[in-house]
């Protein structure tokens, strides 16, 4: 099985909801547009004849049951995932198909993982929570670049974006994620989860040529430290993100993104630079492309037609460098994204 099959889309009509129901089209699946505002939904369907629309709403279980019925998987795609991704993966455990999130909120990442692991575990269902840009791709990075390794002292995760014009998503899921952690930094050293209240550093990551070095905000808040450790035997993950990026995205006055070509995707570029060390040897593993919210979708999509598929190495929660093989799975995004490996 495969394309051909429904998938629903929660929060389609959100700005990575459209690329992700895009995405699917374009693989031959056929998406269920879901969603609380009817409205909206109506107005997406417009565009996609013959897509069904079935409005839910995470505070009405059975609204999410018909949303998900008969089909092959869901994508939660609305945030905050603090609010959504718990009714909706109950959803998918009543309906027994595999759930799929692109939740960046270091929180709800986590929530899911101590909530749902032993339950989804004994059933043999299938959670990926953090399918995204972040979170996501940096864990299929580090994951390939571990290789063979079984452990490592470190793992580094730099993210050089040359503009961060974050949606209104971003700015609610990030709002609601800072309340949750009392505006505190999230970092992952000695094997555990640290929350942080003094300033970030600022320096300067190497990253690779022709971009070199930049400076950056150290232990910049990211889903990585959650993803990455959950199945991955590094006491030590670090985040950076570069300085211009951090500012925008923080700043009140930055605007959404705008699209400037046929996908809808905007001008934004990112370089992904992950560093995984183990005593005195390094490997590294980068990847390069254009619009972190745009590329979601293939990373979401790929995830989908993979467990439908079969090609999935667990059951339960699992991160997307657990569940799947992540150096053919970054290979399966050439289209989307340069990747390029050092050992």
């Amino acid at each position: 099985m495969g394309p051909g099959q429904t998938v629903t889309v929660f929060g389609a009509y959100g700005h990575t909801g459209r690329f992700v129901v895009a995405e699917l089209r374009g693989r031959g699946f056929v998406p269920v547009l879901s969603g609380r505002d009817e409205v909206k939904l109506k107005a997406l369907a417009a565009s996609y004849p013959g897509l069904e629309v079935r409005p839910a709403s995470v505070d009405d279980a059975n609204s999410l049951d018909r949303a998900l019925d008969g089909a092959a998987a869901v994508v939660n795609c609305a945030g905050p995932f603090a609010t959504t991704a718990a009714p909706v993966i109950e959803a998918a455990l009543r309906t027994g198909i595999p759930y799929v999130d692109v939740a960046a909120e270091i929180e709800a990442n986590a929530d899911t993982f101590a909530h749902f692991a032993d339950r989804a575990r004994t059933t043999g269902a299938v959670i990926v929570p953090a399918m995204a840009f972040f979170g996501g791709l940096g864990d299929l990075l580090a994951t390939a670049a571990m290789g063979d390794w079984t452990t490592a002292d470190e793992a580094h995760v730099a993210y050089a974006l040359n503009g961060w014009q974050p949606t209104e998503g971003t700015r609610a899921a990030g709002a609601v994620s800072r309340q949750r952690r009392g505006g505190a930094r999230v970092v992952f050293r000695n094997g555990r989860l640290d929350y942080r209240h003094d300033d970030a550093t600022t320096l300067q990551w190497p990253f690779p040529e022709p971009l070199g070095p930049r400076a950056v905000i150290g232990e910049f808040t990211m889903a990585d430290v959650v993803t990455i450790p959950s199945h991955l035997s590094v006491p030590d993950v670090r985040t950076y993100m570069t300085a211009e990026a951090a500012r925008d995205v923080s700043a009140p006055g930055t605007p959404a993104p705008a699209a400037v070509d046929d996908q809808g995707r905007s001008a934004q570029t990112f370089l992904v630079d992950v560093v995984v060390r183990c005593g005195g040897t390094e490997r590294r593993a980068a990847a390069r492309g254009q619009d972190i919210y745009a590329v979601t979708a293939p990373l979401a999509v790929e995830a989908v037609h993979r467990i439908v598929t079969g090609r999935t190495r667990t059951v339960g929660v699992a991160s997307a460098g657990e569940i799947f093989d992540a150096a053919d799975f970054l290979r399966a995004l050439s289209s989307h994204l340069s990747v390029e490996l050092l050992r």
